[in-house]
């Protein structure tokens, strides 16, 4: 039985027929084209030697990801808000930033793979090509206040009894279902129709922790498109340009070959260098700066494509300090990541890490190292300072992608070094995803 404003999805696509592809799978009609990379991206990985991913069977790996979560939990499926999980669960994509501070959309997916996704109100046929998705209901999601006002519980109630029916239909007696992010009318809604609400970020973060062949490969060619793109910001890198002059130049080539977003804005130069975690301003380089960013950039297929570099600004020769800085956080960096390889528990990572000289603990960064994929995700290695019993108390596996980061700074020190691999952990040890280089007048 379907809801009564249910779009039952096709299970395969009539438009695709004998359609020319492109080389991810995805058909090649200028007309109707899904959210993905630009002819330019795929000159650009074909002349690089990259596989792009086959997009269906990633769809497909995700899917069973999940599902294989939802059936060693013992439940009866999982309700996503967050919109990084819907596009996990679905590949559907509908205004990212602006959903994730207006949670409008939900996808369920049951202990036996069906899908159904609530969208944004008359919107449904942003997702109406993804054959993964069993139905596609218009709107009834959204129950925050600036859409529902006064009329939240009513909503939500309404939204409930929807999930309710879902779970009766797929999983019977269950009543056990994951939820990552929910609106408190929502919640309390759930648990009066005697649904036992359970930690759905613990569930899909564990899903997303392991990377099929597909996902690394997507994974390969956002970071070469982030990689060509901080080689156009080095190019436009000289004395007189504004910080935020230069990150733009992240944003507009990201954008050009089929990226998303940036996560965060944070370039800096100068005295701004330190303390860390300032964002770009209109600050103008002067020559003799050090210009430091992290890239944060969820470039094509929402792949996130995460490093750090530091960069001398000008004709002359670095400072004995500046060296000594990106030194330290080059040893770091890399002293850290050779500990990687799979069975290291996460534990043993934080214990035996590289120790932080004595004046930069106090200005560590916020991690060790973190889970990437379709954003910053499970887990947090953490400094010995920031450990958390019990907290992180699991082993590296084949498939996982992390994130090395150091931080090198001293309190009331002039400058700071920002400096950060992406690397994937494989059967024999780990594999270093990033290509781009480091600034070879700081390297000692």
């Amino acid at each position: 039985m379907m809801s009564s404003f249910s779009i039952v999805n096709h299970k395969i696509d009539p438009t695709r027929g004998a359609t020319a592809l492109k080389a991810d799978g995805t058909i090649d009609n200028n007309d109707r084209v899904e959210i993905g990379p630009t002819d330019v991206a795929f000159a650009e990985w074909e002349q690089l030697g990259l596989t792009a991913p086959n997009v269906e069977r990633m769809r497909k790996t995700r899917l069973n990801r999940i599902v294989q979560q939802l059936r060693q939990r013992d439940y009866a499926g999982v309700l996503c808000f967050d919109p990084l999980n819907i596009r996990y669960a679905t590949d559907s994509s509908n205004m990212h930033i602006w959903t994730m501070h207006n949670p409008s959309r939900a996808v369920f997916v049951s202990a036996d793979g069906y899908v159904v996704l609530w969208d944004f109100h008359r919107c449904s046929h942003l997702s109406t090509y993804l054959p993964l998705i069993n139905e596609i209901r218009d709107g009834g999601a959204g129950f925050y206040y600036f859409v529902a006002g006064d009329a939240e519980e009513p909503i939500a109630k309404q939204f409930a009894g929807q999930i309710d029916e879902l779970m009766r239909r797929c999983a019977g007696k269950n009543r056990r279902l994951a939820v990552d992010k929910i609106e408190i009318p929502g919640l309390r809604a759930m648990e009066a129709v005697g649904i036992e609400v359970c930690n759905g970020m613990q569930l899909m973060e564990h899903a997303r922790a392991i990377k099929g062949v597909d996902e690394i490969n997507a994974m390969r060619c956002s970071l070469a498109t982030c990689e060509i793109a901080v080689g156009k910001m080095r190019e436009r890198l000289r004395p007189g340009i504004a910080e935020t002059e230069l990150w733009s130049v992240l944003h507009a080539e990201n954008i050009a070959r089929g990226g998303e977003w940036i996560e965060t804005r944070i370039l800096t130069s100068g005295p701004r260098t330190n303390p860390w975690m300032q964002e770009a301003g209109p600050r103008r380089t002067i020559p003799g700066d050090l210009v430091a960013f992290d890239t944060d950039m969820v470039g094509p297929y929402g792949m996130c494509a995460d490093f750090s570099r530091t960069w001398y600004c000008g004709d002359g020769r670095p400072t004995d300090e500046q060296r000594r800085l990106h030194a330290i956080a080059y040893e770091h960096v890399m002293t850290n990541m050779a500990m990687l390889k799979a069975g290291v528990s996460f534990n043993e990572l934080t214990e035996r890490g590289h120790k932080l000289p004595a004046e930069f603990v106090d200005q560590r960064y916020g991690v060790m190292m973190h889970g990437i994929g379709l954003c910053d995700e499970y887990p947090a290695i953490l400094y010995p300072q920031d450990f958390i019993p019990g907290a992180f108390d699991y082993v590296l596996e084949p498939g996982m992608t992390l994130c090395v980061e150091a931080y090198i700074g001293a309190v009331g020190g002039r400058e700071g070094v920002k400096l950060e691999e992406q690397v994937l952990i494989t059967d024999s040890g780990f594999e270093n995803l990033t290509k781009c280089p480091f600034d070879p007048a700081l390297m000692i």
